[in-house]
C-alpha cells in the first residue's frame, strides 16, 4: 500500500499500527521515532521496525504516510517541525481523540508541503506504551476520518483504505462533528467515571474493600492516564461543557423522581438506559 510510512511515537497506538502493517504487509518500510532513547534502543531489532531516528525529521523523510501518535497538545507542535522535511503528496495522519483544532491548525501548517487529514481510531485502552501493543488492536473498531472541504480525494480514499486493511470500520465526518460526538461517548463517559471514583475517594477508606464488578467494570476507565485526559478534554473543552450540562439535566431529573418516589417514571428511565446499554457495540478485551 505504501513503500515507507513513519510512525512518530509509538505508544499503545503507534505500535500497534506498526505492528499491524507488518503483519497485514501494507509497507515495504516502516520507520519510528520516539522522544526517549529508552523506546529507541528498545526498538532496536524489533520484526515491526526496519529503522528507528533520532529526529523526526530524519524519520519521515522519503516516507508516503506519517501517523503521529503523540498526546493531542503534542501534534500541531511535531506537525511543525516535520513540514519542511515532506513532499507535497505525504499524506500525514494523527490518532488524536479531538479533531477541529488539530485537524485545522494541521492542514493550515502543511500547506502546499503536505497533506494534513485528521485520524481518530477508537481502539485505545486505559493501559499506555508500546509493550500493550497489538496487531489486532484496531480489528472491527470504528476509526473517524476527518477531512476538511479542501482534502484532496485521492488522498482520502487511500488513507481510508489504509485504517480499513487494518481492520477498522470508517466513518468519514467533519472535525467538529467528531468532537460532538466523541464528547458525549468517549470523553463524557471517562469523566463520569473519574469523578464517581473521586467522589468515593472522599468516604470512609474502607470502602473500596466492599465494592463488585459493577463498580469496578463502570470505573475502569478512570485508570488512563490524568495527564493526558487532561489535555484531551481542555482541548475538547465546549463539546465536554456542553455534555455535562445534559446529563446534569438527566441527573436532575432522576433526583426529582426519586424524591417523588415516582417509581414509574424512574423504571422507564431504568429500562431506556438497559436497552440502550444492550445495544452497544462489544467492547475489545483489550480496551
Amino acid at each position: 500500500m505504501f513503500s515507507q510510512i513513519t510512525i512518530l511515537a509509538p505508544g499503545l497506538l503507534g505500535a500497534s499500527v506498526a505492528k499491524a502493517v507488518r503483519s497485514r504487509n501494507l509497507s515495504s518500510k516502516i520507520h519510528i521515532w520516539s522522544r526517549r532513547a529508552e523506546s529507541r534502543h528498545k526498538l532496536i531489532g524489533v520484526d515491526w521496525c526496519d529503522n528507528v531516528f533520532e529526529t523526526p525529521e530524519e524519520a519521515v523523510h522519503g516516507s508516503e504516510l506519517v501517523i503521529i501518535c503523540t498526546p493531542v497538545e503534542k501534534i500541531i507542535p511535531l506537525v511543525e517541525q516535520i513540514a519542511s522535511s515532506l513532499s507535497s503528496t505525504t499524506i500525514v495522519t494523527d490518532v488524536g481523540s479531538v479533531k477541529s483544532e488539530i485537524t485545522r491548525r494541521g492542514s493550515s501548517a502543511l500547506e502546499e508541503k503536505a497533506i494534513f487529514i485528521g485520524s481518530h481510531p477508537m481502539a485505545g485502552s486505559e493501559k499506555t506504551g508500546m509493550e500493550h501493543s497489538s496487531e489486532n488492536l484496531f480489528e472491527d473498531r470504528p476509526c473517524f476520518i476527518t477531512p476538511l472541504e479542501s482534502t484532496s480525494e485521492s488522498a482520502l480514499s487511500q488513507l481510508i483504505a489504509f485504517w480499513s486493511a487494518l481492520g477498522s470500520d470508517i466513518s468519514t465526518t467533519s472535525p467538529e462533528a467528531h468532537d460532538e460526538i466523541v464528547a458525549h461517548i468517549s470523553h463524557l463517559p471517562h469523566l463520569i467515571a473519574s469523578a464517581l471514583c473521586s467522589f468515593l475517594s472522599e468516604k470512609d477508606s474502607n470502602w473500596k474493600h466492599f465494592s463488585g464488578a459493577g463498580l469496578s467494570d463502570s470505573t475502569r476507565i478512570a485508570s488512563g492516564d490524568p495527564k493526558l485526559w487532561k489535555e484531551i478534554l481542555v482541548q475538547n473543552r465546549e463539546e465536554v461543557l456542553r455534555s455535562l450540562r445534559g446529563l446534569q439535566e438527566k441527573l436532575d431529573e432522576v433526583h426529582s423522581l426519586l424524591a417523588n418516589n415516582d417509581s414509574i417514571a424512574l423504571t422507564a428511565i431504568l429500562e431506556q438506559g438497559k436497552n440502550y446499554r444492550d445495544q452497544l457495540r462489544p467492547a475489545k478485551s483489550s480496551e
